[in-house]
């Protein structure tokens, strides 16, 4: 058993604007992300379940065609294969559970 310090793990840009911290268990993936304003990730779906929570700022979520805003320690559950995308209205802090492993993470 490892423990891990978060502010030890190096961060990557996965995409403008999204800096991600990963850490990989066998059946599912954390990513911690510090988000600019106004960054946002494209549409994609992939097979992994995903809970996305909202540590700090606001964040505009679009699930299936249908916004929602999400706030401060809210969260949802995204299901395998859903489309979703999203933007950051603030600077924000986020937190992906991924299961099961996000495997194109896993060298970040």
């Amino acid at each position: 058993m490892r423990i891990n310090k978060l502010d030890e793990i190096s961060g990557d840009e996965i995409i403008p604007g999204f800096i991600g911290k990963f850490i990989h268990g066998k059946e599912m993936s954390l990513a911690f992300w510090n988000v600019k304003k106004n960054s946002t990730v494209p549409v994609h779906n992939h097979h992994q379940e995903q809970c996305l929570y909202v540590k700090k700022g606001v964040f505009e979520l679009t699930i299936n065609s249908k916004k929602k805003v999400l706030k401060e320690n809210e969260l949802i559950i995204i299901k395998s294969n859903e489309e979703h995308s999203g933007t950051a209205l603030t600077d924000c802090e986020l937190i992906d559970v991924f299961a099961p492993t996000r495997e194109d993470y896993k060298n970040k």
